[in-house]
């Protein structure tokens, strides 16, 4: 079995519509959610062993105050396909990994994050809408246990849902 972090970026910052939506940094709450998160990710034993990140401004914040500041030392990969991907993107991600990794961390934006999310819990033919409509928060962090040996065989339906944590939940439980 493997599992899989999959995490939203951090709440980003609107103040300048002059910048390119690649370009916009996080936001004051972002800058503060992301390394909560991480610390998620360090007090529960989940720490990645490999993080796959949109290379857009705010996702590499958010990997850098997340994973980064917490204590990650693994590789990074920046992948241009899960910026403005969807879940057939994130899937192909998931399907080239080597089978040395069991626990990647996935970083990317909506809608992407929150197709992939439910495409992975739910087999395409059960129902006309896919079965599940899960939500994702920006920071929002979920672990997925996908019932695969290999990562080529990670397709709709054979994961299921451990956790999803969102940053007002996290921070409430932090206080």
């Amino acid at each position: 079995m493997k599992n899989i972090l999959l995490l939203r970026h951090a709440k980003s910052d609107w103040s300048n519509p002059a910048l390119a939506d690649f370009d916009r940094p996080l936001a004051k709450r972002g800058l503060n959610d992301a390394p909560r998160m991480g610390m998620v990710l360090v007090r529960y034993g989940c720490m990645p062993d490999l993080v796959v990140s949109s290379p857009s401004l705010r996702t590499r914040q958010t990997v850098e105050l997340s994973v980064l500041e917490n204590g990650y030392q693994g590789e990074v990969r920046w992948e241009d396909s899960l910026y403005g991907g969807n879940d057939f993107d994130f899937l192909a991600v998931l399907q080239s990994l080597s089978l040395e990794v069991e626990q990647p961390l996935i970083v990317g934006h909506n809608p992407g994050v929150e197709e992939t999310l439910n495409t992975l819990l739910t087999p395409r033919g059960d129902t006309p809408s896919g079965g599940v409509h899960i939500r994702v928060s920006t920071a929002g962090l979920a672990l997925l246990n996908a019932e695969v040996e290999h990562w080529k065989d990670i397709r709709p339906g054979v994961c299921v849902l451990r956790w999803l944590l969102v940053p007002r939940l996290v921070r409430a439980l932090l206080k």
